[in-house]
């Protein structure tokens, strides 16, 4: 019986050949089989990736909002914010022009009476102001320290320059403390400081990686060890090489070394508990917030309320100042005890 054998055959062959995942034509006209579902698969990553994927996506998107957030939330609108500044004079007269510089714009300016030129050169010196105006009958003369900040000297010169000119007098600019002539900007420190971060933390990362075969002595050795060579290496940058750096070198590179210790000990000890957000969080702490507020490229006097305060304890700021000490303000061959304090705490 030959047919019920054929159509015995020809069933079983048709059930082998209806698989389950037939789902229709596949590209090109022809029916999709079970290798083409197999590839659909495959070319969708798993769940398990898009997690991971999201998880440390965070750290670059962290780090974009971060810099964005902390760079022009500080420089994109500098203006005066108690400003100090003083008006060289004597008697009723000084006092009153003083107060009417106040309040003019209430709370750009904080405005005092100086005695004499000297004693305003004294205050520029010690950063005590940030310009003082003299009129005169003839004339005006603005005393200004552009190498403690080139650009508060400029603000100074925008709002006084108006004055000198409604009271028809020329003005004349006084330098007290000028920039080195290879920095006119004054922000060549600013630029060191900047080398010595990144320098200091990625240093931490780079022990920290290996960290989990020593001693926490021998790590802080590490630490320490390879901190003296990156503030010796920035020193040499801006000193020899650049000429940022005329004098003070020794005292420069001890200043640097205390600062560049002080992020890496903190990097190394933070690592273990912070793992991958080891690096994010440095660099919250030591640039988004830190170059914002140290003063190097705006001063806290032209900076927002919120980067100005930073600026009274953070540690960038705190070697900044010192530094300027050490480089530039003539007189001043030592630190300011209290910026030592805040870098070593």
């Amino acid at each position: 019986m030959p047919v019920p054998n054929s159509s015995a055959s020809t069933e079983t062959v048709l059930t082998d050949l209806t698989p389950e995942s037939s789902p229709g034509p596949a590209p090109g006209g022809r029916m999709a089989g079970p290798g083409d579902r197999h590839k659909l698969n495959r070319s969708l990553p798993p769940a398990d990736f898009w997690r991971d994927l999201g998880l440390h996506i965070l750290i670059p998107f962290f780090l974009a909002a971060g810099m964005g957030l902390a760079y022009l939330g500080a420089f994109h609108q500098p203006e005066p914010n108690h400003m100090a500044v003083g008006v060289v004079g004597s008697g009723a007269s000084a006092q009153v022009f003083a107060q009417q510089l106040n309040d003019a714009e209430p709370g750009a300016l904080d405005v005092r009476v100086v005695a004499d030129p000297d004693a305003a050169r004294r205050l520029l010196t010690d950063r005590e102001l940030s310009a003082a105006y003299e009129p005169a009958s003839e004339d005006a003369t603005l005393y200004l320290a552009s190498a403690a900040s080139a650009t508060t000297a400029e603000v100074a010169k925008k709002i006084f320059q108006p004055v000198a000119f409604d009271q028809h007098l020329p003005l004349n600019i006084v330098d007290v403390v000028p920039a080195n002539e290879h920095d006119p900007t004054s922000q060549g420190l600013f630029f060191l400081l900047v080398g010595l971060s990144v320098g200091a933390y990625s240093s931490a990362v780079a022990i920290s990686a290996v960290a989990g075969q020593v001693t926490v002595p021998w790590r802080a050795a590490a630490a320490t060890i390879s901190s003296a060579v990156i503030a010796g290496m920035g020193v040499i940058i801006a000193g020899p090489i650049y000429g940022i750096l005329e004098n003070g070198l020794w005292g420069m590179w001890l200043l640097s070394w205390l600062y560049v210790t002080t992020i890496a000990l903190l990097g190394v000890a933070l690592h273990p508990v912070l793992r991958k957000w080891t690096t994010p969080t440095l660099t919250m702490l030591f640039v988004m917030l830190n170059f914002t507020s140290c003063g190097g490229i705006f001063t806290a006097e032209t900076l927002p309320p919120f980067f100005a305060a930073l600026g009274t304890f953070w540690n960038g700021a705190a070697w900044l100042h010192a530094a300027q000490s050490l480089a530039f303000l003539e007189g001043r061959t030592y630190v300011v005890p209290e910026d030592i304090e805040t870098l070593a705490v």
